[in-house]
């Protein structure tokens, strides 16, 4: 099947993920923008930065176990199995809500080794705030994403994206309300400050939850799948299922993220300037990257769908699609990244000094922008195969082989400071991009038909 015949169902199906995705991003810019109009501007995005990038994280890195659900849902859908992909729905919650427990351990006995960071003790203590408010969201954050995993899979994707966008206005209404403080009468809402922030995106993250359970709950009684039955039999063998696919996908994430806050903490050590114009980078580029990734998305359940069908070359064909989308609109917001960064570093703070330490940080963020799209939507191609394991081997090679020694040898001793880190970024994405995309190619040209096998039961 031609590629360009791909390109408007890949499209159709990643267009409200798009904005989902975006609108999921937005909470993250909405918090860095609130706090950064805040007194002391370069110290408080400098904690958001910290607190944010210590969640995000391991949040994702331990959620992204969930994704081999996409795996799944997707392949079971497209043989036409509904109570199979019902099943995998049941033991993927059981799965979430253990998940879940543990991350909320982990977040809450962060502090002890956060203070003995060599990190200033005001931002370090901003940050420590802010992550036990953001922690309160966790147990939501994680049904949220095993719900949506179902949604998306099935093509119900409209629910997701109109979940995400009023999730947004509810970010931004509690967040005006518990940072600054106000007072009606007799009604007084306490000023939170930083934490204010972590509450409001904690708040939001259950209206998501709800949003999205509602959903599936009115999906289900307008197309009956059956999800009535999936509760009828607990099956080990489906939990080990999920964590054997799904391990190499959190761990691809983990690896992804955690170069970025190995980075975060580096740049945290040169003061809370170069932390804070970081801060403001970093959130750009994760901005643009939710558009590659909801393509992503969208590739895993394509090519899944396709499996399922044993269509090979329909599979094939929806990769290559997902791939040239995102990489061309990466290549798009290369451009923009280049000619407004200044207007973009202005709208998160007036502050000049912060605005100076951010500007050549988004240039470099420009020049990575085409690769992190290859390299983002043939992971989704990849996932929706069933190959959850060579991007976390390829990410390794190119952030932690390449990247981080190249970027701390330019960035500590030639002195170039946070744009040397940024750089050894921008080739490791360069690496990981261009290695993945090959590993596609190869796949499609030995792509079999694969079977979903029933899963030995517990």
């Amino acid at each position: 099947m031609p590629v360009r015949l791909q390109i408007r169902p890949v499209l159709t199906l990643a267009l409200p993920l798009i904005a989902a995705e975006l609108g999921w991003m937005s909470m993250g810019i909405v918090d860095t923008v609130m706090v950064g109009h805040m007194d002391h501007a370069a110290m408080n995005i400098a904690s958001a930065a910290l607190g944010q990038v210590l969640y995000n994280t391991l949040a994702f890195g331990i959620a992204g176990i969930l994704l081999s659900l996409d795996t799944f849902l997707s392949q079971s859908h497209g043989a036409g199995r509904y109570d199979e992909a019902n099943r995998w729905l049941y033991h993927g919650l059981i799965l979430a809500a253990a998940l879940a427990a543990t991350l909320f351990g982990i977040i809450e006995l962060a502090p002890l080794a956060m203070r003995r960071m060599p990190i200033n003790r005001e931002v370090m203590q901003g940050a420590i705030h802010f992550l036990h408010a953001l922690n309160w969201g966790t147990p939501a954050l994680f049904l949220y994403f095993t719900l949506r995993r179902y949604l998306q899979a099935f093509n119900h994707v409209r629910p997701i994206a109109f979940a995400l966008v009023t999730a947004n206005l509810c970010n931004v209404f509690f967040n005006w309300l518990l940072i600054y403080g106000h007072a009606w009468g007799t009604i007084k809402v306490p000023a939170l400050g930083i934490a204010g922030s972590g509450f409001a995106t904690s708040i939001s993250r259950l209206y998501l939850a709800v949003f999205i359970a509602s959903a599936v709950w009115h999906v289900e009684k307008k197309h009956n799948y059956g999800l009535r039955s999936m509760l009828r039999h607990f099956e080990s063998g489906r939990i080990r299922s999920l964590a054997l696919l799904g391990a190499p996908a959190g761990g691809q994430i983990f690896v992804e993220i955690s170069i970025f806050g190995t980075v975060t903490f580096l740049i945290g050590t040169m003061g809370p300037l170069p932390l804070s114009g970081h801060e403001i980078a970093l959130n750009c580029a994760s901005f643009t990257f939710m558009v590659p990734f909801a393509i992503s998305a969208a590739a895993a359940v394509r090519v899944g769908q396709a499996i399922g069908r044993n269509a090979p070359r329909e599979a094939a064909s929806a990769g290559w699609a997902a791939i040239l989308l995102g990489a061309g609109c990466m290549a798009m917001f290369s451009i923009v990244l280049s000619v407004f960064a200044h207007p973009i570093a202005r709208a998160f703070t007036p502050d000049r000094g912060v605005i100076a330490a951010a500007v050549p940080l988004l240039f470099v963020a420009a020049a990575f922008q085409f690769f992190d799209g290859l390299q983002i939507t043939a992971t989704g191609a990849l996932r929706g195969a069933g190959n959850t394991h060579t991007g976390m081997i390829v990410q390794l090679i190119g952030y932690w082989i390449v990247g981080l020694p190249l970027g701390y040898w330019l960035g500590f001793r030639m002195h170039y400071g946070a744009v040397g880190l940024w750089i050894g970024l921008c080739a490791g994405l360069i690496v990981a991009g261009l290695a993945l995309t090959t590993v596609w190619h190869r796949t499609t040209r030995h792509m079999q038909p694969p079977v979903i096998k029933e899963a030995p039961a517990g």
